[in-house]
């Protein structure tokens, strides 16, 4: 009996290395691949020379981008880190200081940009949820006199990546707005993944962004495009990004292709993403049950997961472990990690997860 009960773990070892367990990724919806759909949108595009102004395609997403939020315009660019730098360089001069929260994207994953490019002043404010409201931004804006730099810039994320995909209340959005005209402040949005806000929420993409002055939105995140985001404004302000994004190095020539896949992302991968929001909520619903793991709940209105370790295990030893069960997700402090549900992951890869995690965590 013994004796065969070695033969099937010896079996079942064997079926392991001919049919590889599968990987499920919840690093980033950054991860997706192009669908089937996607693909041949990409490969019968029709294309042209873009920094000529030549490329179709791309000419159609920067129209269906610029509808979408009922602005004048939009520029098609390689990446979100790039919209966000080109948007607060052109809306700005150097020395001015711009109020964002401590944890936002800009400043913590665009790699000092505001500084670098647009010799920025960065006051970092403590929020809840993400959300710099209008009496943080009163009380931050410093007298005009000779030694203070102006502060002349706010810039919010919506949803807000660090604080779990948290959505920005809207009210509080338009009371900023209302602060910044009162003291003639610029209001920028990193929107890389306002899609989602839109979508728990209902609200129109057009009305969640009306109070800002300039916006970028991402769509190799959620929508799974492989590549770009796009920047959106008047026509004024994008002809001076189109500049700038040749001086970062951002013209792409026959790049239609690519656009066509952001199209198609915007034509079908919007409303999936209630899949998604729902895929993350049931996964912090079950591992919040875990002893080793504390997760707000509050806080998971859409597609991200943010777990808080109670145990004696560092983000990186977990990550081991649950690296070795195929279930990737990414550290965000040494006792925390972030989960990220997207479209390459179904509901019953989320309960494959949960079960793995299970399995090495009991």
């Amino acid at each position: 009996m013994e004796f065969m009960s070695w033969v099937w773990v010896v079996n079942f070892l064997s079926l392991l290395y001919i049919f590889p367990m599968k990987t499920i990724d919840l690093r980033s919806d950054t991860v997706t691949r192009p669908s089937d759909g996607m693909y041949e949108a990409m490969r019968v595009a029709e294309v042209g020379d873009d920094v000529l102004g030549d490329d179709p395609t791309v000419k159609l997403l920067q129209q269906k981008v610029a509808s979408l939020f009922d602005r004048e315009d939009a520029l098609y660019v390689p990446s979100g880190t790039m919209a966000n730098q080109i948007a607060l360089k052109v809306s700005s001069q150097p020395g001015w200081e711009l109020l964002c929260d401590r944890e936002c994207h800009v400043v913590n994953y665009e790699v000092a940009g505001p500084v670098v490019h647009s010799s920025l002043l960065i006051n970092l404010l403590t929020t809840d949820r993400g959300m710099v409201t209008a009496e943080m931004v009163r009380q931050s804006i410093r007298p005009i006199n000779l030694h203070c730099p102006l502060t002349k810039m706010v810039t919010l994320e919506n949803t807000h990546n660090r604080h779990g995909g948290t959505i920005l209340p809207q009210e509080e959005i338009i009371s900023v707005r209302q602060v910044c005209d009162e003291f003639g402040l610029h209001l920028h949005l990193d929107g890389a993944r306002i899609w989602n806000a839109h979508v728990a929420t209902g609200i129109p993409l057009s009305e969640l962004t009306r109070p800002f002055h300039t916006i970028s939105v991402c769509l190799s995140k959620g929508l799974g495009a492989p590549i770009g985001s796009v920047i959106v404004g008047t026509k004024e302000f994008i002809s001076k990004c189109l500049r700038e994004r040749k001086l970062f190095g951002g013209g792409m020539r026959q790049v239609g292709f690519l656009a066509a896949a952001g199209l198609y992302a915007l034509e079908n991968n919007i409303d999936r993403l209630k899949e998604d929001h729902a895929n993350a909520r049931m996964l912090a619903e079950e591992l919040s049950t875990f002893d080793c793991f504390e997760i707000d709940l509050s806080r998971v209105e859409t597609n991200i997961v943010i777990i808080d370790l109670v145990n004696d295990m560092t983000a990186d030893e977990l990550l081991t472990k649950i690296n070795n069960v195929g279930v990737l997700a990414v550290p965000f402090g040494p006792k925390r990690i972030r989960m990220v549900t997207h479209l390459d992951l179904s509901a019953e890869d989320c309960r494959d997860a949960i079960e793995r995690l299970r399995s090495v965590l009991s």
